[in-house]
């Protein structure tokens, strides 16, 4: 085997993040050029060794005593050894694509219904460590092309997104109709859990943008059916109350009525004016009665359940289930019927 006497990686591109030097047989006595944002690295018996940062080093046993120790080099001349050596790009790369091959289950914490989500972006990466690096990854892989090195970090990233996912709308309870309004605390959410993956592989994640989610249109449509069934029960719901109240408020007052002796109410009934009387008067009484109390708690009534109809209308059109224009012809209507 040849000895080499000089070591030096020209990268083409910056697409380039790890690199082999092809001669393993070495000299004390070599330069070694290393480029700015590079890092050479030692490797030898499947572990990462000397490290040597930008500039032109000549090998000797002073600067490689990790390589000494393990191959007992002499002291002087120019002793051969063998070892593998690596060039580590260290160059932030910040416009990698990133999406998910499928849907991705999760329920959705407010309708309870299992939605598919997809989702897309962009992702960036420095290389932080490069002896953990070397060691993590390649030494890993079969083969040291950048693509496959990025294609395990995809891998990595997308089997963590689904979990964060899950966990990030079970945690905000947030409505898979309303996650598109999301994307930026949900991308800084997943950018903080995978940054604790990837700091074991010597990598610091330095941007994580999710730019687009999309849920198919059958299950979004089913979604939107819910979402109007609820709210025509909540609005049954309100309308059945409020009948209830004032009936309730009809036969307090007239129990109070009945009671009071002194009270107009009182002396008809105890006059003995008959049973037939006494049912026409007290349903009159109640009816006048019930329209003084119950005015203000029904128009309170009636206010509450518009406000509530047009959060909801609100709601429906920050989640693009109604145009505009829908928007506003509902709008006019509850206005129209306080």
């Amino acid at each position: 085997m040849a000895l080499v006497d000089r070591i030096k990686f020209d990268a083409d591109s910056n697409e380039i993040l790890v690199w082999k030097f092809p001669n393993e047989g070495l000299k004390l006595g070599a330069q070694l050029i290393v480029n700015e944002s590079q890092e050479a690295v030692f490797y030898k018996g499947g572990e990462a060794l000397d490290v040597f940062g930008p500039g032109t080093h000549t090998l000797s046993t002073g600067n490689l005593p990790l390589i000494n120790k393990i191959v007992n080099l002499p002291f002087g001349g120019k002793t051969p050894f063998t070892a593998e050596v690596w060039y580590v790009n260290k160059i932030a790369k910040r416009d990698m694509k990133w999406g998910t091959k499928g849907s991705i289950q999760v329920l959705d914490p407010i309708y309870n219904y299992p939605v598919s989500i997809r989702a897309f972006g962009q992702w960036g990466l420095r290389i932080s460590n490069s002896r953990s690096f070397l060691s993590q990854i390649v030494g890993t892989l079969k083969e040291t092309q950048s693509k496959m090195i990025y294609e395990y970090f995809i891998g990595e990233i997308l089997q963590k997104f689904s979990n964060y996912l899950a966990n990030f709308f079970s945690e905000t309870k947030t409505s898979s109709l309303h996650i598109s309004t999301k994307l930026n605390e949900l991308s800084k959410y997943t950018r903080e859990n995978i940054s604790k993956e990837f700091d074991r592989f010597g990598i610091e994640v330095i941007n994580f943008n999710i730019e687009r989610i999309s849920i198919p249109k059958e299950e979004l449509e089913k979604l939107q059916n819910i979402l109007g069934k609820k709210m025509e029960m909540e609005q049954m719901s309100q309308v059945q109350v409020g009948a209830g109240y004032t009936t309730m408020r009809t036969f307090d007052t007239m129990e109070k009525a009945a009671e009071n002796e002194g009270g107009t109410a009182g002396s008809m009934l105890g006059a003995g004016l008959g049973v037939g009387m006494g049912v026409g008067v007290g349903n009159n009484m109640g009816q006048q009665m019930s329209q003084t109390v119950n005015t203000q708690p029904q128009q309170n009534i009636n206010q509450d359940d518009s406000m509530q109809k047009m959060q909801k209308l609100k709601q429906m059109l920050d989640a693009g289930l109604i145009n505009q224009q829908d928007f506003d012809e509902q709008k006019k209507q509850i206005l129209a019927n306080l």
